[in-house]
């Protein structure tokens, strides 16, 4: 389950094709997911929802440290090790979601989209407090923060 989760691109979890690629059932899925959480392994992101269960779906799953897709995966994605630095800097300390508009959510305020240096603001433009946060830049600009300064929030 690991190695399939570190060489994925980020995308929206499906539950049942990954519980048939691991061949066990949706509900066994649930609880591997909850666990790996539990003990710091996954970094499950939800949509904003009312209620909390193990069987809520996360959004989106990454491993809950960076360093960890070295240490499990030979291809490991960039854009996924992008999105779990982001996640993994702030999920201490504010509130994350999944966002269908950009990437993340953030204290229910706050929508980020995370990709390379000529990443755009297509996605989110005319959105309020709306952010890019770029790899591969030094310095930003306007609404584009480097993805190197939320290492500051560790």
């Amino acid at each position: 389950m690991v190695k399939l989760l570190c060489s994925s691109n980020p995308y929206k979890l499906n539950i049942t094709q990954l519980s048939k690629k691991i061949g066990i059932t949706r509900d066994k899925l649930y609880l591997y997911i909850h666990y790996l959480s539990l003990g710091s392994i996954f970094l499950p992101i939800h949509q904003i929802t009312k209620g909390d269960s193990i069987f809520s779906k996360p959004s989106k799953l990454y491993l809950s440290n960076p360093n960890l897709y070295f240490a499990y995966c030979k291809d490991a994605k960039r854009g996924t090790i992008r999105e779990s630095f982001f996640v993994n800097t702030l999920s201490d300390i504010h509130e994350i979601h999944y966002s269908k508009i950009g990437d993340f959510l953030v204290d229910e305020k706050y929508l980020f989209e995370i990709g390379g240096k000529s990443k755009s603001f297509k996605q989110i433009k005319d959105m309020p407090n709306s952010f890019v946060v770029a790899d591969d830049i030094e310095v930003g600009f306007g609404a584009k923060i480097p993805l190197w300064l939320f290492g500051f929030l560790y």
